[in-house]
């Protein structure tokens, strides 16, 4: 290419014959090439829809709110309609759950089951899986709801009690159990908690110290019997746990039992009634009920 061609009009691309822009890079020159007429008409075309779009639809921030369009759309105004219109078509569904005589009536109609079931999971996976596990399984001291173990009994009317007032929650008809802190409370020395733990293994069915276990039998009498029974089989009527079914919410070992008696396990759950309406409830009690579990 001359000097001359260069000074009198764009340098032209020899091996394509397109005018270069001027720019080079590295020894490349870059061509003016028009854009392609198809994507200037989709870029044209969405310039024009967001104009369109503004001028319909809620699009500009503002300080103390935005623009509204003349539409004057609002998904939260349409979420909160749809949720209504659903809290109304299942009106009739929770008001047969609220009627239902007892679980045997629920579980024998199977569309107030499947509603209860459906309703129940929801709020279970909202509210309670966090701590119980999505299975209801439990974890290491949060309640297994798989097993036939109730602190509180396991009937749905039990449930559902225990679900409204919570136990240890800031209710007036909570569920209420203390287990003093023998160990940090100064009530037995280090000897007698370690000889207590022996007892319990004891009552649980496990290898322990005989000569520990006799010392700790009227220990046990004055400080435990009391809550857990003679024999430690528990009282649901107060929460307190059965000693002798070797299943353990605070965990069996040795060194767990041994924290639970020294510094207690006084757990708190709360009381679900200023959550959740009494449908939602009930709901919630016939899907622990069924998990397999439920008495």
């Amino acid at each position: 290419m001359s000097d001359q061609n260069q000074e009198h009009g764009p340098e032209i691309d020899t091996a394509t014959g397109v005018a270069t822009t001027g720019h080079e890079w590295d020894g490349l020159k870059e061509l003016n090439n028009p854009l392609p007429r198809w994507w200037l008409i989709i870029f044209y075309a969405t310039v024009a829809w967001a104009v369109v779009y503004w001028i319909f639809m809620p699009a500009w921030p503002g300080i103390t709110g935005h623009t509204r369009g003349i539409r004057e759309h609002s998904e939260r105004e349409n979420v909160d309609t749809a949720v209504a219109a659903l809290k109304e078509a299942r009106r009739e569904q929770a008001a047969g759950l609220l009627n239902a005589a007892n679980v045997n009536e629920i579980e024998n109609d199977p569309d107030l089951l499947q509603f209860a079931m459906a309703a129940g999971e929801s709020a279970f996976g909202d509210n309670c899986a966090t701590c119980h596990g999505a299975g209801g399984q439990g974890y290491l001291g949060y309640p297994n709801l798989n097993d036939d173990v109730w602190l509180w009994g396991g009937g749905l009317d039990d449930i559902k009690t225990t679900i409204t007032h919570g136990i240890r929650a800031n209710h007036p008809d909570t569920r209420m159990s203390i287990m003093p802190a023998y160990g940090e409370q100064g009530i037995l020395s280090r000897d007698e908690v370690s000889d207590m733990v022996e007892f319990v293994v004891h009552l649980s069915g496990g290898e322990a110290d005989l000569d520990a276990v006799g010392r700790a039998r009227s220990t046990f009498n004055d400080q435990c019997a009391a809550c857990h029974g003679a024999e430690g089989l528990g009282d649901r009527s107060i929460g307190a746990p059965n000693l002798t079914d070797a299943v353990w919410l605070f965990g069996g070992e040795r060194a767990q039992i041994r924290e639970t008696i020294w510094y207690a396990r006084n757990a708190v759950m709360p009381n679900w009634n200023e959550r959740l309406d009494d449908a939602t409830i009930t709901a919630l009690a016939v899907y622990v009920h069924t998990l397999g579990g439920g008495e």
